[in-house]
């Protein structure tokens, strides 16, 4: 499975996939069992060390995924928002058409199991202490509460090396700047979180062009 991105599209700087890891960290997995695709959405815990880059997660293990061993991508969904034509100052002489801005990574690789209880309550201890700092909640598995320990046997963790990183962010980059600025202004002023951000990525993205020029 490959990504459609063409060159304009094509992010290369992971730093800011670090971000989008950061910020959206619910991944859909995909992998593919006797011609058949199968696909579950989990949260990941997201490291990289240079180019090194590891995502670890785990399913319920009735999950028909929890028995894949193999190649699995995993898809990083980042923010998406509407764009239209009749905010390009040049709309009319260039007959400008609707579009959609949106930032996405496919991450792909093999992965490797893992059901022993310590490897699990690490996962778990990461996820939680990330996840209960945003939700400003203190939470934390307790291994020494056998009522809680019991509950590891219904889960499997998978930890994946990526040896393939399509990281695609298509924020207008083939449009003259006019009409990149204009487009970064209204979505800014959206009501909307997702415009908001997506305004955030264009600033971004045509600064360092801009920088880099």
């Amino acid at each position: 499975m490959s990504l459609y991105l063409p060159r304009a599209f094509d992010e290369r700087d992971l730093a800011r996939l670090d971000a989008l890891a950061a910020a959206h960290p619910f991944a859909s997995l995909v992998s593919v069992d006797d011609g058949t695709p199968c696909v579950s959405h989990a949260p990941v815990l997201y490291a990289r060390d240079g180019e090194r880059i590891e995502l670890t997660w785990h399913l319920a293990r009735a999950n028909p995924q929890s028995r894949h061993r193999g190649r699995v991508l995993a898809m990083l969904h980042g923010p998406q928002a509407y764009v239209s034509p009749g905010w390009y100052p040049d709309k009319a002489e260039q007959a400008r058409v609707p579009t959609w801005n949106y930032v996405v990574a496919h991450l792909s690789g093999d992965v490797e199991a893992f059901d022993d209880h310590d490897s699990l309550i690490r996962l778990l201890d990461g996820l939680s202490a990330t996840h209960e700092a945003r939700a400003a909640g203190d939470w934390r598995f307790d291994a020494d509460n056998p009522a809680e320990r019991v509950q590891l046997r219904g889960i499997v963790g998978f930890r994946m090396c990526i040896d393939r990183v399509e990281f695609k962010s298509k924020l207008s980059q083939n449009h003259p700047v006019a009409n990149r600025v204009s487009v970064i202004e209204r979505l800014a002023a959206s009501s909307r979180a997702d415009d908001r951000d997506v305004a955030e990525w264009m600033r971004h993205t045509l600064e360092s062009q801009t920088e880099g020029a």
